[in-house]
């Protein structure tokens, strides 16, 4: 019965979201990104997100949330997603190859007192992990947005990363969907965090 692969699946995304939802450690994590982010852009700094096919469209969407807003009419705040530029992107790729894609733009846009969030479901993206490097090089934050497949320790990113949300789960559309609704909680979390705070 195909109803049965379907009540699968969204017993599966449960079944992760429970483990998220009573992870005290994951649900730090994700706390210390949105502060990591608020201080950002508290600062003056900007945050820069980037990913691969899905994780693109996290990112894309996220940035979204921060320029315009989550839930609370107030001021645009800076984040740009670097999947968006056609020209940068087919540029980068054709002259340094699309390992470079994302840290290429890092370079150029990123300054220190910035942050990156990077999105890789196996958390090996050759262009994330450019990415973070860059980043890192620049002083700015770096965050990994990665799922649970193999041991974490040996996943590129990781050595990159001064916070990593794991999703506790190696299904890619699993880890995807986790990584969207921390997300939402982290710029939920911002969005509380700065249109409360006391005017200087």
């Amino acid at each position: 019965m195909s109803q049965y692969r379907i009540a699968a699946h969204f017993q599966s995304s449960l079944t992760a979201m429970t483990e998220a939802a009573c992870s005290d450690p994951l649900l730090q994590t994700a706390h210390d990104i949105a502060w990591a982010t608020i201080r950002a852009l508290q600062g003056g700094g900007k945050l820069l997100l980037a990913g691969n096919g899905g994780s693109a469209a996290d990112a894309q969407h996220l940035a979204a949330e921060i320029v315009g807003r989550y839930k609370i009419d107030r001021p645009g705040w800076a984040a740009i997603a670097l999947t968006t530029d056609t020209s940068a992107l087919t540029a980068i790729s054709n002259d340094y190859g699309y390992e470079q894609v994302f840290a290429r733009q890092v370079q150029g846009l990123g300054r220190r007192g910035d942050i990156f969030w990077g999105f890789s479901t196996s958390g090996k993206s050759p262009n994330i992990v450019a990415a973070l490097k860059m980043a890192r090089e620049l002083g700015l934050v770096t965050v990994g947005f990665v799922g649970a497949k193999g041991d974490i320790n040996d996943q590129p990113m990781t050595a990159h990363c001064d916070l990593l949300f794991v999703s506790p789960t190696d299904d890619t559309p699993v880890i995807q969907q986790l990584h969207m609704v921390a997300g939402h909680a982290i710029c939920d979390e911002i969005e509380h965090a700065l249109t409360t705070a006391p005017k200087a």
